[in-house]
């Protein structure tokens, strides 16, 4: 501890009166400099190299958990709490959430449509259970709105749009987009969304209807209810819009495109996907059945 002392004050103070004031010996000093780092000191360099990687990798959006498991995939055998302690070391934090944002749900009425979701965002299989929802994107040119689907077998997310306006065409051509990518199962796909007037409207329902999706909605005002699409919309908040300043709507359109396509459903790894990506979940199980 004396001599990494005396070597990070090396240039402000002389050596020899650095190893006066520590009671050390030059001659000890000169052979600490000149030892070879231990095995464990270059593992350890090393691990804190990998670490970095790892973390500029996710766009300094990872913790401690995500690097690990990135390591782990990677062949490192190494516990997590290194992992922490080494992030720690680097002075590695990743991007911390917000927590005000508008209102962009206005309650529409529902009729008499239930909520078969009940808080259970899991799914055995994809296309059978999926959650949407709208949010706010800041933009100098005003607000840009993005509606989109995700499925609760993979997490990913299978159809968005985003636009000018929250008419209700924002939330059917998320749908639509849901349908084209083979993620809406006629006669079997659940879309559950909160009580927003664009999800309650006979438009909304027709269309719906048309696809041949079972409606679900939350009650009014517990975001709970949603809680998949609402964390989804926080994820995307945090990790890129508040990061980020958007001089034009075109401009938002193309970074959320690209963090969508190929950052959230192609590389970001989820803790309730046991750390893979929402796109090795789906080609796993595709893999598995249609070898059955």
């Amino acid at each position: 501890m004396r001599y990494a002392f005396i070597r990070s004050e090396e240039g402000n103070y002389p050596v020899a009166s650095m190893c006066r004031w520590a009671r050390v010996s030059r001659s000890g000093y000169h052979a600490f400099r000149t030892r070879k780092p231990s095995t464990r000191a270059r593992r350890r360099a090393d691990l804190a190299a990998i670490v970095r990687f790892s973390f500029d990798e996710s766009d300094e959006t990872y913790g401690y958990r995500r690097v690990h498991a990135d390591l782990v995939r990677w062949g490192f055998q190494v516990d997590d709490e290194t992992i922490r302690s080494i992030m720690r070391e680097l002075d590695l934090v990743p991007c911390q959430p917000r927590p005000w944002r508008p209102v962009t749900t206005i309650p529409g009425h529902a009729g008499d449509t239930p909520d078969l979701v009940r808080r259970d965002f899991t799914a055995t299989e994809p296309g059978v259970k999926l959650v949407g929802d709208i949010t706010y994107i800041p933009t100098w040119e005003g607000w840009l709105y993005l509606a989109t689907v995700l499925d609760c077998f993979s997490k990913k997310v299978v159809g968005y749009a985003m636009a000018e306006h929250m008419r209700t065409s924002l939330v059917t051509d998320a749908l639509d987009m849901a349908a084209k990518n083979g993620h809406v199962r006629p006669g079997i796909t659940l879309m559950h969304t909160d009580r927003g007037t664009q999800y309650t409207s006979d438009e909304y329902a027709r269309h719906a209807q048309k696809l041949g999706i079972t409606r679900s909605v939350g009650r009014t005002g517990i975001c709970y209810d949603n809680a998949w699409a609402e964390s989804f919309n926080g994820t995307l908040k945090n990790e890129r819009v508040h990061r980020t300043e958007y001089p034009t709507r075109e401009h938002a359109r193309f970074d959320i495109t690209r963090y969508v396509e190929l950052r959230y459903n192609t590389r970001r790894l989820h803790s309730t996907l046991g750390y893979r990506t929402p796109n090795e979940v789906e080609e796993a199980w595709h893999a598995a059945n249609i070898a059955a």
